[in-house]
Order: C-alpha cells, then structure tokens, then sequence
C-alpha cells in the first residue's frame, strides 16, 4: 500500500471516486500474497495489482460497480477452466475485498505510521457480516483509532512489529463479524557505508522492495541527493561514529569501500550493533588482513565469522548492477532464512508466503 498512497492522492485531489481492493485471502500458488491491493478510479484507471493480471479484469468491473452503490464486495475467485473468457487462476484460490475508499480515521493512523517509519496494524471488516466501511487501527505506542477490542485487539497487538496478516471471525455464530488484520512492519533498514557505484545502485534497489537505505561515508565528494535521490539519509560522518548512532538491530550493514582503514571501524560498529546481516566487498586475501585489523580492534572471532564476504550470491557479477543484484539477494534470503539455492533444487513451489512440495495437491 505504501507506493500506491501518491497515485491516491493525486486520483482523490482530481475529485475522483476511488475503490480500493484488497487481497484478503489465498490459497495454493497465488501470484500475489495477502496484503496486496489495487485502486480503480472511477474514470477507469487503475494502479497496483492483486493477481499480477488474472483476475484484474473483473476486478475493474466490479469496482466500477462498488462505486455506484457505495457497497462493499467479497469476491472469490476459483481456478479457472480452460475457456479464453474464463475469469480466476491457473492454480491458486483468492479472496479479493472491493470497497469505496474514504479517508477514514484508521487509514490516517496507518499513513502516519508508515511517513514515521514505525509499525501499525490495521484492521478492516468483511462484508457480509461486518459493517460497510468499518475499519480501525493500531499504533506502536499501543493507541486504538477507532472500535477495536476483545479477540481483534488481542490479535492485533500480537501481530504489532510483525509481517502478519489475518482474517479473524469474532464469535462462532454463523454471523459473526469477519475481520482483515494487516500488520505494517518498521521498514527494515540497510546501512550503505561507502558512496560507490555499486552503492548507488544497491540504494535504489532496496528502496523499490521496501527498505529504509542510509548511506554513510566519511568523504562528502560521494554523498550528494544526485547520486542518492533515494536513500532515507545520507550521513558523512566518520563511520565508527555514524554507525554507533544509529539503531542497527536486525539491520543489514554492507561496507563497499575496498579500504581498510574505513571498513574496519564500520564492520566493528556494525557487529557490535547487533546487525542481523553484515557484508564487505573485497577479496579473501583483502578479508584476512580485515580479519586481523577487527581481531585487534577487540571483536570476537563469532562475531568476525558472521562477516560475509565475499559479498553477494555467486551470479557471475562484474558490473556494478550485476553486483549490487547479488548483494540485494543474498541479504533477501538472510532476512527470509533461505540458503538462496534454485527453487527447482528444493521441489518447492510458492504457496502465499508459505512454501511446501511439489507435487502436493493444489
């Protein structure tokens, strides 16, 4: 939802009706997971995607609808046949929320969050049992905008921080209201120290995918918002000094600047700090003399073996893009616990965030 807010607010100042459609529920090989959403305005265009394209269609159609009565829609789409008209997935089975999009206290709360960079948990009922439009959110500090109590709040506050989501029925009656809970995460942080090439590019990367990118270095000729239009901060500072400033749990941290007298101090910082991945671009023979440097600096040998250098997947990198893909991937499967190997290797195929055999049945 985060890159869809400024088409939002354009369609919205143009005086534009706008539906809003939500990805609650999926099941088997899903193009898309729980959580993704789509706008349709009400002159027809449209931005964001729930099926990367199969069912979007309708979706469209029944928006245009949801506009004109002002009623929420529940939409199941099933696996579809084999007609060219036919409308769902080849091998998946979603849930799509339609409703007209107001500005609804709730959402603000989220959008506030989100600009603050901090977590929120937002809950959105279901049509037919909830009420149209019904909507409230969480915030860090544990403040309720809107009605949320009993087991949606109880929900709600285990889910705070987290990437969860959640469809949740309030009661066993055969009515009870249904509600989707979305958590919205902390962005989570990368700390580039070293304004290189390669950091250029890495930083652009990893805001697309959602990341909150500091770029750090000690030498102002390589910080400027021309090379770094993207990244949250840019910090030139000494990097010892600049990385002990900031909150590095569970952050990436790469060093990039082939030079030891910069590296060192970073990679201690960082380790120090408690970065969930910690890389740095250089050779092995470059990473033994590192090695000895962070060894008399006072940094564990543990700590020293979580280093990952060289940096990046083995994907036969020269060019700076190349290589800061690489880097971008490996820190992609750290963060999900993968060892990064050919899905086709594991027999795995996506299951909407899960992961489970080839060959099950669908």
């Amino acid at each position: 939802m985060r890159e869809l807010f400024d088409t939002l607010d354009r369609w919205w100042a143009e005086g534009l009706g706008v539906a809003l459609a939500t990805l609650v529920q999926a099941h088997g090989s899903a193009p898309r997971l729980p959580g993704a959403r789509m706008l349709v305005a009400a002159d027809g265009r449209m931005a964001g995607s729930v099926s990367g394209g199969c069912v979007e269609n309708d979706v469209v159609t029944r928006a245009t609808r949801v506009l004109a009565t002002g009623v929420p829609e529940l939409v199941r789409y099933g696996i579809a046949d084999d007609s060219e008209l036919a409308v769902g997935l080849t091998c998946a089975e979603i849930e799509v929320l339609i409703e007209p999009w107001t500005d609804a206290p709730a959402w603000r709360t989220v959008r506030a969050a989100l600009a603050a960079r901090a977590p929120a948990v937002l809950a959105v009922g279901l049509p037919p049992t909830a009420p149209a439009g019904w909507c409230a959110a969480l915030a860090a500090d544990g403040s309720v905008t809107g009605e949320l109590g009993g087991a949606a709040a109880d929900a709600a506050r285990g889910m705070l921080g987290s990437r969860a989501v959640s469809v949740l029925a309030l009661g066993d009656a055969p009515d009870a209201p249904t509600v989707f809970l979305e958590a919205f995460p902390r962005p989570e942080q990368l700390v580039v120290h070293g304004g290189t090439h390669v950091a250029v590019v890495l930083a652009r990367m990893a805001t697309q995918v959602g990341m909150d990118v500091t770029v750090v270095d000690a030498r102002s000729a390589y910080l400027s918002r021309e090379r770094f239009p993207d990244a949250g901060a840019l910090v030139h500072a000494p990097p010892a000094r600049a990385l002990a400033a900031l909150d590095l749990a569970g952050a990436a941290v790469v060093s990039l600047t082939h030079d030891l007298k910069h590296d060192v101090p970073a990679l201690a910082a960082a380790l120090r700090g408690g970065a969930a991945y910690v890389g740095a671009m250089g050779s092995l023979r470059t990473h033994e003399k590192r090695c000895r440097a962070l060894a008399e600096a006072g940094v564990s040998a543990a700590d020293v073996a979580r280093i990952r250098t060289p940096i990046g997947l083995d994907i036969g990198s020269r060019t700076p893009e190349e290589i800061a893909l690489a880097i971008l991937a490996e820190i992609l499967a750290v963060r999900a616990g993968r060892d990064a190997r050919p899905l086709r290797e594991h027999g795995i195929v996506h299951d909407a965030g899960r992961a489970r055999r080839a060959g099950s049945a669908r």
